[in-house]
């Protein structure tokens, strides 16, 4: 067995046991705490509440049990069970040795993988959700949102696709040069255009009705010395129940948009206190900060490819015989995920600070009160957790968990 092989299992199996092990405590520590709601959370949140947020949090955790080990089987049927390879023989004589062939092969795996994953999206959707009482979303409205994803994914994604493969195998030594600068081109004309040719295909979008909070959040927006496009509310009911607000776009097209869902439960002031929160991300430049690490991860990632892509062990270590451009590609990135999950506390690490910056934001340009008050309701109506595992929650929450998030914002209130 090549040492790459080995490495690779070894990988694999270490980041499923870890996600199985984090899983399992995760509902664990969330049955033991399901009949008590924490002190701070006492008076605001019953204890039938409580209980549903731990049933709903478990039952996911379910899912999830059968889906890691689901997924890593997938990843040894594409890699050393041959299923690359075979695919690959598959379509050749069809499609032949050039980019058509790249293209066509890349499209077909992400085609089988995305069917794979439909069961446990149905699921969660239809049954899980359902139950909790989230889900709006009917059979054809999933149906229609598949397929314009499908179709959005193929418009959007297979040019640029066909543009990084063209370049593996035209460019030279520096052709990751060339498609890292691709890639950012193509992201920040994506975030660019997003608020309105390509969130419009999925929701409406319709100006603020509401004058009283429109003029509360215009004077927010002028005391922060915040510019954007329009302020906008999304129907986002018509799919579930959560309820959210978020900034999108850059530049000249940044909007505010808050899901109507949002707008029924909390009050202005309330309302006020989430905004100047997501104020706090764009003022702190935490947005920013954000794009700038994934493009430059993603500069080195492709660097690394562009080596390793010319080593004829990493595709025989991986059951591929015929190397080419396009298996590079599939091969890699189908096996990073095993390699850089357990730095996953990192990256949640860095998102949390930022939730706390921005909670330190809001509690200056609001009352921090309010904000408390806010983010009560929506623990309560989005039915998360309020006791999640620690370790659980220092791989996985970009957010802080609950307790010590309000904590923190009563300190600032006092």
């Amino acid at each position: 067995m090549h040492p790459f092989t080995t490495l690779f299992l070894f990988a694999l199996a270490a980041a499923t046991a870890v996600k199985l092990w984090l899983a399992l405590r995760h509902m664990q520590h969330v049955r033991a705490h399901r009949d008590r709601v924490p002190p701070e959370f006492a008076a605001a949140i019953p204890v039938s509440s409580h209980r549903t947020a731990a049933d709903y949090t478990v039952a996911k955790g379910r899912v999830d049990l059968l889906e890691i080990p689901f997924d890593a089987l997938v990843v040894l049927a594409l890699t050393l069970g041959g299923g690359l390879s075979w695919l690959d023989a598959t379509l050749r004589p069809l499609l032949g040795d050039g980019l058509l062939h790249g293209v066509g092969l890349i499209g077909a795996v992400v085609v089988i993988t995305s069917a794979l994953s439909l069961p446990a999206s149905l699921y969660r959707t239809f049954v899980i959700e359902q139950r909790f009482g989230f889900n709006k979303m009917t059979l054809a409205m999933y149906i229609g949102d598949l397929l314009r994803n499908a179709l959005l994914g193929t418009a959007l994604g297979l040019p640029l696709l066909a543009a990084v493969l063209w370049l593996m195998g035209e460019m030279g030594n520096l052709w990751w040069l060339y498609a890292w600068v691709v890639w950012v081109v193509f992201n920040l004309t994506v975030l660019a255009v997003y608020p309105t040719f390509i969130a419009p295909l999925f929701n409406k979008f319709s100006p603020l009705q509401d004058t009283v909070l429109e003029a509360r959040v215009r004077t927010l927006l002028e005391r922060c010395g915040f510019h954007a496009q329009g302020l906008f509310v999304m129907d986002g009911s018509k799919r579930s129940s959560h309820g959210n607000a978020y900034f999108t776009g850059l530049g000249r097209s940044k909007r505010i948009v808050f899901f109507d869902t949002l707008l029924s439960r909390l009050t202005p002031e309330e309302i006020e206190a989430v905004l100047a929160h997501e104020l706090g991300h764009f003022k702190l430049r935490h947005v920013a900060k954000r794009i700038v690490w994934t493009f430059a991860a993603s500069l080195g990632f492709l660097a690394l490819l562009a080596w390793i892509a010319t080593q004829p062990w990493f595709y025989s270590a991986l059951g591929v015989d015929q190397p080419s451009t396009s298996m590079a590609l599939l091969l890699f990135f189908t096996v990073l995920p095993s390699f850089t999950f357990l730095l996953s506390p990192l990256f949640a690490w860095y998102s949390r600070r930022h939730e706390f910056e921005a909670d330190h934001y809001a509690a200056h340009h609001a009352r921090a009160a309010d904000l408390v008050h806010a983010l009560v309701k929506l623990y309560k109506d989005n039915a998360s957790t309020l006791t999640p595992d620690p370790v659980h929650s220092m791989f996985y929450d970009s957010h802080p968990p609950a307790a010590i998030r309000i904590a923190r914002l009563q300190a600032a209130a006092s």
